[in-house]
């Protein structure tokens, strides 16, 4: 027998801003028009800390307090990711102010890219990403905001085994089904492995190409992702938290978005 599941509540319902090819205020003014709750905010293209002026900050508070958004979450994905050890320190100031940034905006949740990491739990470059996510969470702690680990190409099991060797409350997981079918994995297993660690999902949705080998994002609803069931089972483990929708590379990013504030509802 399936799970009987209700509708995503309509005020956890965000959408990225860098979904349309617009100005960040026109984006918000658009997410807005197409009755989101929320949004998520790209913190290394579209809103740089260090390019953020204090008055530029209230600006854009205000303007979210008008349009009645609240910011979810933002987004801090470094080239290399937070597992690389090559200039770790200096991605990991990056990180701080991006965290700071989440703050100020009253987000409460920053996605990160992980990368590949050694799956020797006593490899030195393990032990640099375990005290850099430690590092990090000091701060988040202090300022209420938490990692979002992505980490679609490494197995479901070596992130839960990551996140067992961090202090309680350190990071948390990103889901992102596009991205888990593009490298051959499946929503569902991720969330029966982790569900307990998610806290931030993307509501995106993709096939994979035997022909290319390759995953391919598409509306959501119309791709491989079994929803009902993925948000059942997201039920079961307590998940309260956002469903950020992301389009890419569509001609008709607006009503994409909007199909899939209704598809989110309906379920």
């Amino acid at each position: 027998m399936g799970r009987t599941v209700s509708s995503v509540p309509s005020e956890k319902i965000a959408a990225q801003t860098g979904c349309f090819a617009e100005p960040i205020k026109k984006a918000l003014q658009t997410i807005a028009r197409l009755g989101c709750a929320g949004v998520q905010i790209d913190a290394r293209h579209e809103l740089r800390p260090a390019e953020l002026s204090q008055t530029g900050l209230r600006h854009m508070r205000k303007m979210l307090v008008d349009l009645n958004l609240r910011v979810g979450s933002l987004t801090f994905l470094t080239r290399r990711g937070l597992a690389c050890s090559a200039d770790l320190e200096q991605r990991l100031d990056a990180t701080r102010a991006a965290m700071q940034l989440a703050s100020q905006l009253d987000a409460r949740i920053l996605v990160c890219n992980l990368g590949s990491f050694s799956e020797d739990p006593h490899a030195p470059e393990r032990a640099s990403l375990v005290d850099g996510l430690a590092n990090l969470a000091v701060l988040g702690n202090r300022l209420g905001v938490r990692i979002a680990l992505q980490g679609a190409a490494t197995p479901v099991d070596r992130l839960v085994d990551l996140l067992a060797a961090l202090p309680d409350g350190t990071a948390g997981l990103d889901l992102h089904p596009a991205q888990l079918i593009a490298h051959d994995q499946s929503p569902q297993e991720f969330v029966a492995a982790a569900g307990h660690a998610i806290v931030h999902v993307h509501a995106v949705d993709g096939v994979y190409d035997l022909g290319s080998g390759h995953g391919v994002e598409v509306e959501l609803g119309r791709g491989s992702v079994d929803f009902p069931e993925m948000l059942g089972a997201l039920e079961e483990h307590g998940y309260r938290g956002w469903f950020t929708i992301e389009r890419r590379g569509s001609p008709h990013p607006a009503e994409d978005v909007h199909n899939a504030v209704e598809f989110l509802r309906a379920l």
